[in-house]
């Protein structure tokens, strides 16, 4: 399909409306997204809300926006993000990959739900495309404002980020896996020692015990 307005895949049905919206997670990074509903919205705290993530490296415009005009012809209040550091959301550097910062964005879009005077708190759920499917299940299990949770065409991004060190191109056993996680200590550890400026001690050798400065718990 031929993009639409601001690059959506999509069109959106008439009787409906969609309102950028911003707000802001727990770790301080704001978040862009689409809100939509129905035009001339008069019901209060009766209306169902859902919280739709994007797949994994992709935006509000593509399918979290499909889903969320789709889903607000059903009655519901939709609101289609795009995650921390992605699209036009927030946070640097950009593009990064973190499934517990991607688990609040979820967290965060129900906090902006439940501001809104039309949606129901007790009924607020989420959507998690391919990779967002398991950040959506991360944020359910600790987050118990969302009550329902469905996904579509899930992907475990962590699992494969622990379990291929290539990607989700390259197939890995744990083992492998485990050996991509030490190597990537050595290349961290490496990049740190290598920097100017770097303490290689940053305690005394010995403590005295008549050292004023010493803690009197710490003095034998």
């Amino acid at each position: 399909m031929a993009l639409q307005a601001d690059g959506l895949i999509f069109e959106i049905s008439p009787a409906f409306s969609r309102t950028p919206v911003r707000f802001t997670t727990r770790y301080g990074v704001e978040i862009a997204a689409n809100l939509y509903t129905a035009k001339n919205l008069d019901e209060v705290g009766t209306i169902p809300a859902l919280v739709i993530d994007a797949p994994h490296g992709g935006v509000k415009e593509q399918a979290p926006g499909v889903y969320a005009n789709q889903l607000a012809q059903r009655g519901f209040v939709a609101l289609a993000s795009d995650p921390s550091y992605n699209g036009e959301s927030g946070g640097a550097p950009r593009h990064i990959t973190s499934p517990e910062l991607f688990a609040e964005d979820f967290s965060a879009g129900v906090d902006f739900l439940g501001t809104l005077g039309c949606v129901d708190r007790e009924r607020i759920g989420a959507i998690g495309v391919c990779g967002s499917g398991g950040f959506a299940l991360s944020a359910a299990q600790v987050d118990l404002r969302i009550k329902t949770v469905v996904t579509s065409a899930i992907y475990d991004i962590s699992a494969a980020r622990q379990l291929a060190p290539r990607g989700h191109r390259g197939a890995a056993s744990r083992q492998a896996g485990a050996a991509g996680r030490r190597a990537l200590g050595r290349r961290r550890r490496g990049r740190v020692c290598a920097q100017p400026g770097v303490p290689g001690r940053v305690q005394p050798c010995r403590l005295r015990p008549d050292d004023g400065r010493v803690p009197r718990v710490l003095r034998a």
